[in-house]
């Protein structure tokens, strides 16, 4: 599905937008990874007995579930992120992925090794990116007709590293025996597949945006695996090579650019290539201090992020002392930065608490902000 910007009511906060471009506003705009999601109770009551990709392959309750933290959280938050999953791009190229309760996602039959028989079929097959995630797409379109202009629309995708972890595992891991195995043992190989990877994921987003998503984000939950000579070899020119690609194919597309995030969890050592790696926007964990992250991005990039999800559990005194030193560390909020956890919520969040997070947000971020930020 493609949509205009015709089909769309005007953009009455484009706050999010705007710090990405670099300009400087009034407050930090705020928003949240997996703010759609299971510590909502209407989330539960949306999904029923749907399983977990069912959802997402259903435009109707993809776009419900995206809307849902808005609705709660009306004139808190300042974007939506598209209810989906990161290994949707697997599943297009015609790998299995379940969602197992209490387990996550799994691969019945993961990536053995290059000569697996499955190694050659996936490299070998073409996808129909447009054909095989239309159901996202349906998702985002109809998602930007319901927001009627209330928020911007956040587009993703995982990394292409992520996705190998995710392909080569079965699921997640603590110790990453098997993806370790393949970019020491079977570099090329694994360099090969990366850089489908890579394509495929700029074609995926390029088709978000062409629906509707008006900012995309790039995953990679597993970044911290690699050790900083690693993540030269094995993510940041994936990385590098999707930032580049994406606002080509757009411009193919005959499409305007949109800002484009990267958040690589727990690639701390690598902050400084991250922002010169091509996105306006760099993703901070909770690892980050918030002051030495600004000292090495030198203006260079917006930063997001980048609260512990765990002070959720804390209580009002824990969250007020985080979000004051975040947004002290931050500068304050006027210019450079869009506040956000340093990783997704978690499912036994209380809605009330994460509530109170962003109204401290907005209450220290507003008092807080001065003319000569340093940011």
């Amino acid at each position: 599905m493609s949509a205009t910007m015709s089909d769309f009511d005007e953009l009455k906060n484009d706050l999010v937008l705007r710090v990405a471009r670099g300009e400087r506003v009034e407050r930090p705009p705020i928003w949240v990874m997996r703010q759609a999601g299971r510590y909502l109770p209407e989330y539960h009551q949306a999904k029923g007995n749907h399983d977990f990709f069912a959802c997402c392959r259903s435009p109707e309750i993809a776009s419900t579930l995206t809307l849902q933290p808005v609705d709660r959280y009306e004139g808190l938050i300042d974007a939506a992120i598209i209810f989906s999953d990161i290994l949707v791009i697997p599943q297009a190229m015609g790998m299995t992925v379940e969602m197992l309760d209490k387990k996550g996602p799994h691969f019945p039959n993961p990536l053995q090794s290059p000569t697996d028989g499955q190694y050659e079929e996936l490299m070998a097959r073409r996808v129909d990116v447009g054909k095989e995630l239309d159901y996202v797409c349906q998702a985002i379109t109809m998602t930007r007709r319901k927001l009627k202009g209330r928020v911007p629309l956040y587009g993703f995708c995982g990394a292409p590293w992520t996705l190998l972890c995710y392909m080569v595992e079965g699921g997640g891991s603590k110790l990453f025996v098997q993806v370790k195995t393949w970019i020491y043992k079977y570099p090329n190989e694994s360099k090969k597949l990366l850089q489908k990877i890579s394509e495929l994921c700029v074609e995926y987003l390029a088709l978000q945006v062409k629906a509707g998503a008006q900012i995309v984000q790039v995953f990679d939950s597993w970044a911290a695996e690699l050790s900083p000579t690693s993540f030269k070899s094995f993510s940041l020119p994936y990385l590098r090579y999707i930032s580049h690609h994406l606002p080509l194919r757009l411009k193919e597309l005959k499409l305007d650019a949109v800002p484009m995030v990267v958040f690589a969890k727990g690639a701390w050592y690598a902050l400084d290539d991250l922002c010169d790696s091509g996105y306006q926007v760099v993703g901070l964990d909770w690892l980050q201090d918030p002051a030495e992250a600004v000292r090495i991005a030198r203006r260079r990039v917006i930063l997001q992020g980048n609260a512990d999800p765990g002070v959720l559990y804390g209580g009002k005194e824990a969250i007020t002392r985080v979000v004051r030193e975040m947004v002290e560390g931050f500068g304050g909020g006027q210019h450079g930065w869009i506040a956000n956890l340093g990783h997704g919520v978690t499912p036994l969040v209380d809605p009330d608490n994460l509530r109170f997070f962003f109204e401290e947000i907005h209450r220290l971020a507003t008092t807080h902000g001065h003319p000569d930020s340093t940011l």
